[in-house]
């Protein structure tokens, strides 16, 4: 039998837009040591309407925020107080002046702008996020967190809520319960200043879209202070029939207890309210392998389908400093994250001559997720062999309950002619067919310690273990999904300073994950074991205000899950593979003159599965994320920019068809201006050449991204 006919979608003519070589990794790393930029003055402080033009045009500027494209330190890989340059991995650091500019009001825009990420939106409201070819999993909220129970997630929340956001690239099981190769995500939260501070914002955009952000900080007492930050952000869409509301909310009180104990508690809420949700999304070809050619605005959900998802979050975090530079400190954490949804799935292929083959698959579903997390850590110095060496050391404790009901509709199999799939036609059912209940309860536990050893004035070697320990019971839809593993994994870390501009380091991870995905019978799929190996240069310049790095690395895993297809259409089922992946990852940001702020990044990875083929190829093998404001000297008031994000040729080959998608890149454009100090005007346009493209190739379904659109912002300061 001949080969199915591929399904292709356009090459883009951005497929010729870059061919890099390793040797350009040599090339940027000659020119962070270069005598003409190392010897660049120190930037004078910038006039008054150059601070305030550092505040968002919507989202709000917190009192902690720090100006520009970069940071100077980054505890998240380690916990220990270090440098970007310092630290013996990749890492990517989306500041709030970044977030503002080019308004990543969602998780979602924010990570698919960080280089060597992408994003895989599935459908509206479920995203899987990637990066070095793996499923990122672990997510921390001020360092603290633990991996996601699923792979995926579920809403789109907001950015609102942070300063800034971390994503530690690479194996980071020193930190996290398990180590995972593709990235670790800290988010920074937005805490209370000293001074009274307060902003407001409202946006109007294509669609009918219409967002307002308040950010107040008051000040109790000499102490004491809190934080409240709001942000409601609702309106229409391309696709036809979904509306999106987000609902956001956060107070943080923070103060001392004496002079040597630091205390914070906070409570936050996050509700992302969807019409029109998509369950699964577009059929990609007919049964004779050709490709679908829906308008973009195609959605296969009905108006009655909705998905509500919230998280609601309390957290209470202890600090005491002990005396001779050592701190300790405490976290509990619980989280209460319910769902609720009526979602429509098109089940499937569709024959191109008859118009049959398509049918229907309504549910209701609802699920309530319970975590409860403990963490305490000790980080201080300690002098050995006449030097003085860092130490940091800790332990935590999770346990996440997952209770999920399904109610499946009347109707299931009904055929779905012609077009009816994308019309909204279908009607709603009385979801009493059958039910069906999943409940189980994962708990963790690890225990850390890392040791940075000062060997010399430019020699830092950073050695730790984490040892983890995964115990999951219940069952998922009837199926015992009992599981238990441990392991101890060590890291170690060697940095070199080459000037006192330049560092070299090596680092070595291992990899621990217990998974969730279940195989074709239904049972868990066994942890996933293996390593992780990473060579770097780092530059700091300009006293720290730009960071230039490039890495190359190598991974090697066992009994990763790859998906293998759906049970009744969707259910799906995965095999573990041993799954290879090394690439180099460039990255500069921070401020390239007084006026000129970038974030630009270049990632290039191959993946290869058992027998040396191509796996995991939904993934683009090559990914540009840049990002530049410019204000200008002549007319201060007044800051354009532009953002790109590039991603080279996909495809899937899913047995009927081979399903492509050419390389392509959409451009952003942004500007502002401050009409006074304190009040900015602000416009940005997305998606300007209007690509049409897919969202995702993860699996055989999928929908359009949004085309050319534009939003209008005015924001107020105090």
């Amino acid at each position: 039998m001949s080969r199915p006919r591929s399904t292709r979608f356009p090459q883009s003519d951005s497929a010729r837009l870059l061919r890099l070589h390793p040797l350009a990794l040599a090339c940027a790393l000659l020119a962070a040591g270069s005598p003409v930029l190392a010897a660049e003055p120190e930037t004078p402080a910038a006039p008054e309407v150059q601070a305030d033009a550092n505040v968002a045009t919507v989202t709000i500027t917190g009192a902690n925020a720090k100006p520009g494209y970069t940071v100077r330190d980054s505890a998240t890989a380690t916990r220990l107080d270090l440098s970007l340059r310092e630290t013996p991995q990749s890492i990517s650091v989306v500041t709030r002046e970044k977030m503002d500019d080019f308004k990543l009001n969602s998780v979602n825009d924010m990570l698919a702008s960080t280089p060597g990420v992408t994003v895989e939106s599935i459908e509206t409201d479920r995203v899987y996020y990637t990066a070095r070819g793996f499923e990122i999993t672990n997510f921390q909220y001020d360092s603290v967190g633990i991996p996601f129970v699923f792979g995926n997630v579920t809403g789109n929340f907001d950015t609102a809520l942070y300063d800034q956001v971390d994503i530690v690239r690479g194996a980071n099981g020193l930190l996290s319960s398990t180590g995972n190769p593709s990235a670790t995500v800290n988010f920074t939260r937005k805490r209370p200043g000293d001074k009274l501070a307060a902003s407001a914002g409202l946006t109007y955009g294509t669609w009918g879209h219409k967002r307002f952000d308040g950010d107040v900080t008051v000040p109790l007492n000499e102490q004491w202070a809190a934080r409240v930050v709001v942000a409601r952000d609702q309106g229409g869409s391309w696709l036809d029939r979904y509306n999106l509301t987000k609902t956001v909310a956060s107070v943080i009180v923070e103060g001392n207890l004496g002079a040597n104990d630091k205390v914070a508690a906070g409570y936050t809420y996050q509700k992302s309210a969807a019409d029109g949700a998509m369950w699964g999304a577009l059929p990609l070809y007919y049964t004779d392998g050709s490709p679908t050619d829906y308008p973009t605005s195609a959605n296969t959900a009905p108006g009655w389908s909705y998905q509500d998802a919230s998280v609601n979050s309390t957290f209470a975090e202890w600090t005491h400093r002990f005396g001779n530079g050592w701190t300790g400190k405490a976290t509990a954490t619980y989280n209460l994250s319910p769902t609720d949804s009526k979602l429509f799935f098109v089940s499937g292929i569709q024959d191109r001559a008859t118009g049959l083959g398509l049918t229907s698959y309504p549910s209701l579903y609802r699920s309530k997720f319970k975590q409860k997390l403990a963490d305490a850590s000790v980080t201080g110095k300690f002098d050995l062999g006449g030097r003085s060496h860092d130490l940091s050391f800790g332990a935590s404790w999770a346990e996440s309950r997952v209770d999920q009901f399904s109610g499946y509709g009347q109707g299931i199999g009904t055929d779905l002619p012609g077009n009816t799939a994308v019309d909204g036609s279908y009607p709603e059912p009385a979801f009493d067919a059958s039910i069906a209940n999943s409940g189980f309860v994962d708990k963790r536990k690890n225990a850390f310690v890392a040791v940075r050893w000062n060997l010399a004035d430019d020699w830092k070697l950073l050695t730790g273990a984490n040892h983890a320990k995964v115990d999951t019971n219940g069952n998922s839809y009837g199926v015992n999904s009992y599981r238990s593993a441990s392991k101890t994994s060590p890291y170690a870390g060697l940095v070199y300073d080459i000037n006192r501009n330049v560092s070299a380091y090596a680092s070595y991870t291992a990899i621990f994950n217990p998974q969730s995905e279940l195989d074709a019978r239904r049972q868990p799929l066994a942890p996933v074991e293996g390593k992780t190996y990473e060579l770097g240069v780092k530059s700091e310049l300009m006293g720290g205000r730009l960071n230039l790095s490039g890495a190359v690395f190598k991974t090697k895993q066992d009994n990763a899950a790859q998906l293998l297809g759906y049970l009744n259409g969707v259910d799906a089922y995965y095999e573990g593979i041993s799954a290879k992946s090394k690439g180099f990852e460039l990255e500069a940001s921070g401020q390239l003159t007084r006026n000129w702020n970038a974030n630009i990044g270049f990632a290039q990875l191959s993946m290869e599965g058992n027998e040396g083929e191509d796996v995991k190829t939904y993934i683009p093998r090559k990914t540009v994320r840049a990002a530049t404001t410019y204000r200008f000297p002549a007319l201060p008031e007044l800051k354009v920019g532009a953002n790109v994000n590039w991603q080279s040729r996909i495809y899937l080959d899913d047995v009927v068809a081979v399903i492509r998608q050419g390389s392509y890149a959409t451009v952003g454009l942004m500007a502002q201006y401050d009409i006074t100090p304190h009040l900015k005007l602000s416009a940005n346009i997305y998606n300007l050449a209007d690509k049409r493209h897919l969202q995702s190739l993860y699996w055989n379904q999928s929908y359009y991204a949004a085309p050319r659109n534009a939003s209008v912002s005015l924001n107020w300061t105090y």
